[in-house]
């Protein structure tokens, strides 16, 4: 199958899989993160193929919403690419890719999978969960799972276990301590890092701003 039919297959596959998705992991999620994925693949020496099919793949099935499943996304992933008679080695690169990339996965030191073009769709990933569209997205999902907004009360938690931040029920605001402002400085590329810097910064902004309306100060 020509690299063009591949992808547009990927895309009606992935379309139809997260037509009920929560809205900040459906397509359009899926969709951005593709977009900056050949943004900053243009600066990158990566097979554009493995990228591009790990990007639209990534959030095929999510363990936040299969019960925690880890192996689900993967294995769907491999599956599909199996069908679209996809070189071995470009399903297994992309099942790694899928399997080690996620935030949670940072938590275990043991995880030793890396490759540029992982690193590549990580940022793209990562850059969709900071600045406007990652605030967005956060409260989105803390409304989906009824969690408040904040707590004055509840302090973030800087030291979780992989398992505490898989299982976290926190206020909405600690996900931005406990995650999203650590993102900055954990991106790879020139490209995302540069991205990265003016998105975290907006995020400073607003939580300077929630905290000055929660006081009643503006």
């Amino acid at each position: 199958m020509k690299t063009n039919d591949l992808i547009a297959s990927t895309i009606s596959f992935v379309k139809d899989k997260l037509s009920n998705a929560e809205g900040g992991h459906d397509w359009f999620h899926v969709e951005r993160v593709y977009k900056n994925v050949l943004l900053i693949a243009k600066n990158e020496p990566v097979d554009i193929t493995v990228v591009a099919l790990a990007a639209l793949l990534h959030d095929i099935a999510d363990s936040k919403f299969n019960n925690g499943d880890e192996t689900l996304g993967p294995r769907v992933a491999s599956e599909f690419l199996l069908k679209q008679n996809v070189d071995s080695k470009i399903i297994e690169h992309v099942t790694l890719i899928i399997e080690h990339m996620s935030f949670k996965n940072s938590f275990d030191l043991g995880t030793s999978f890396t490759s540029k073009e992982m690193e590549v769709v990580q940022d793209a990933d990562r850059l969709d969960a900071i600045g406007a569209i990652g605030i967005a997205r956060c409260f989105n999902y803390g409304g989906f799972k009824n969690r408040p907004l904040y707590n004055p009360e509840i302090p973030p938690n800087l030291k979780m276990t992989k398992s505490e931040y898989k299982n976290s029920v926190a206020p909405t605001i600690n996900h931005f301590y406990e995650k999203l402002l650590l993102l900055k400085d954990q991106m790879h590329t020139k490209t995302a890092k540069k991205i990265a810097l003016e998105r975290h910064r907006y995020m400073e902004g607003f939580l300077k701003q929630f905290y000055a309306e929660w006081e009643g100060n503006k």
